[in-house]
């Protein structure tokens, strides 16, 4: 069986003809699933004449676009691995990863090129190179042929490479939240269990219409028969999402499901609300990349038909979907737990996919053993087994060997997030393993401590970080550090020892003494909504040290 993705798209193809496959919400320019699919042939063929083969890696630093899609697509046909990174991970991280990868081939923008004629090391494998646009209205033959210009939406078709269900794919990094971004191999049976997973849990295929808000959904949609609408966004910013124009296109193009980060969604809910919009077409809401609360889930209700549903998938870059929860649920049922610091209920396991929670160490766990696990309601970290688990990160042998953990001819994966399951199957999640800390009295998780203080008004979001307690003591001590939200009126001291009351009243938070505000959290690029907290107990050491 033929499990490359590209292939899977020639079908769509040939089911649905002249349909509507892909829009660019910027250009208004709309491509026909035959279009879309003619011009990932054509591509292929002309990168294939170009001396680009199956196996060759392929750095793609393409803006999210219709070109993006369709090379997307015909470096699969050709069976030639795509390597993607967030450009705005930082230019220290972005010139690490790429060196990592080692790409033999850069398809990029103007930019891309400039970028590597200014960091040369990192592109030191690179043997052919082509440019997608143009810069300041020329286009740059200096760097290779201009691949989006000159092709045609038809060609003849191109035999997608037979590809096995364990030949790599694509690598693509993680948003480095708790360390240096890791690259993940995808295999191609990796990407055809997540079409079939996303296909047949959330029914999503052709007349079906999505909006996603990361760029790699696109494929996914298009190669299941959905037409694909690329917002008009930065999909490195999400936080600063254009809510009229995002809003706007879900409208226009009557969109029925549509994905993002609760940063993107926290921007569109207000923007409806205080526009009186209803999202009357939209049935199907999927939010992920974060940690969810339900005063989102329920402005998100708010703006939506009644019959529509809300989905919080969880999962990881290594690994995604692994659980669900529709939002009913969680306004109804789960979230006022979460209140009261019992974690953030991200739903049961998902067809074919199994979850365990083991004690927490790090220390690598070799081999698995049932007796590892741990009974329901107790913490630890969840650890997961399914066909959309990924096996391996590039290069990184000390990291495999963290996160995998052997089973006979299989291995389980451990997902780095601390958390439970209660007795009724559904998976809790209660923080980061390496952002857990240990005190003296027991160990604090941070999305359950943070939960406490986030019940002040003026609190935006929180977090919890631990610093060195005292010179050669095992111990942390723990520093919430608080933002407040960009209204509030109370001056920090006030607000401070109010929080301080707050914290003292619940046993979950009653040993914390220090309290710091931050005005301005530090977050990841891909969601905006994972905080940094690495770097604020470096702040909050620096902090407390001047104040000795």
């Amino acid at each position: 069986m033929n499990v490359n993705i590209g292939q899977t798209l020639a079908e769509r193809a040939g089911e649905l003809g002249d349909a509507t496959a892909l829009v660019e919400a910027a250009s208004g320019r709309t491509l026909k699933f035959t279009e879309l699919n003619g011009r990932a042939d054509a591509l292929a063929w002309f990168l294939d004449e170009h001396g680009v083969k199956a196996g060759q890696r392929v750095m793609l630093m393409v803006r999210p676009s219709a070109d993006f899609i369709c090379l997307s697509f015909a470096l699969f046909k050709l069976g030639a691995p795509v390597l993607l990174i967030d450009p705005g991970m930082g230019y220290q991280n972005l010139r690490r990863c790429i060196a990592g990868v080692r790409p033999q081939v850069l398809i990029g923008s103007p930019a891309a090129h400039l970028f590597r004629l200014a960091f040369p090391s990192p592109f030191r494998t690179v043997r052919r190179s082509f440019c997608c646009g143009s810069f300041l209205g020329l286009s740059l033959g200096l760097f290779g042929p201009n691949l989006c210009r000159r092709l045609k939406n038809t060609s003849a078709p191109f035999p997608a490479h037979p590809a096995r269900a364990d030949e790599l794919a694509a690598i693509i990094f993680t948003t480095g939240s708790t360390g240096p971004p890791k690259g993940v191999r995808y295999e191609h049976g990796v990407f055809h269990a997540q079409m079939r997973l996303i296909r047949d849990y959330y029914g999503i295929g052709p007349g079906h219409i999505d909006q996603p808000g990361f760029p790699l959904f696109a494929l996914f949609a298009t190669a299941l028969g959905a037409m694909a609408v690329i917002p008009d966004m930065d999909p490195t910013r999400p936080a600063r999402v254009d809510p009229r124009k995002f809003v706007g296109s879900l409208q226009k193009w009557r969109v029925t499901y549509s994905f993002g980060s609760p940063a993107i969604w926290n921007v569109v809910s207000r923007y409806c609300q205080k526009q009186g919009i209803i999202l009357t077409h939209l049935q199907q809401v999927l939010m992920a990349g974060a940690p969810i609360g339900g005063d989102l889930v329920a402005r998100m209700q708010a703006i939506l038909s009644p019959g529509a549903r809300i989905h919080t998938p969880y999962g990881a870059t290594e690994c995604l979907p692994v659980a669900s929860l529709e939002g009913r649920e969680i306004v109804a049922q789960t979230w006022p737990l979460s209140r009261q610091g019992k974690g953030i209920c991200v739903g049961r396991a998902l067809p074919g996919m199994e979850i365990r929670v083991i004690a927490g160490t790090d220390m690598p766990v070799p081999l698995w053993d049932e007796a590892l696990c741990l009974p329901a309601g107790v913490i630890g970290e969840i650890v997961v087994r399914g066909e959309v688990v990924t096996r391996a990160y590039e290069e990184n042998e000390a990291e495999n060997r963290l996160a995998k953990i052997r089973d006979g001819d299989s291995f389980r994966h451990r997902m780095g997030d601390l958390g439970y399951l209660d007795d009724q199957g559904r998976l809790w999640f209660c923080g980061r393993r390496a952002h857990r800390v240990e005190t003296k009295n027991g160990t604090l998780f941070t999305i359950c401590c943070e939960a406490i203080v986030n019940e002040h008004p003026d609190v935006a979001r929180s977090a919890l970080v631990g610093i060195a307690d005292r010179e050669n003591s095992p111990w942390q001590q723990p520093v919430m550090i608080i933002e407040p939200v960009k209204t509030a009126t109370r001056v920090s001291e006030k607000l401070l020892r109010e929080v301080r009351v707050l914290a003292a009243a619940s046993p979950l938070t009653a040993v914390i003494e220090l309290f710091l505000i931050h005005p301005d959290f530090p977050v990841d690029i891909r969601h905006n909504a994972k905080i940094f907290r690495e770097q604020l107990a470096l702040w909050a050491q620096g902090q407390l040290q001047g104040q000795a």
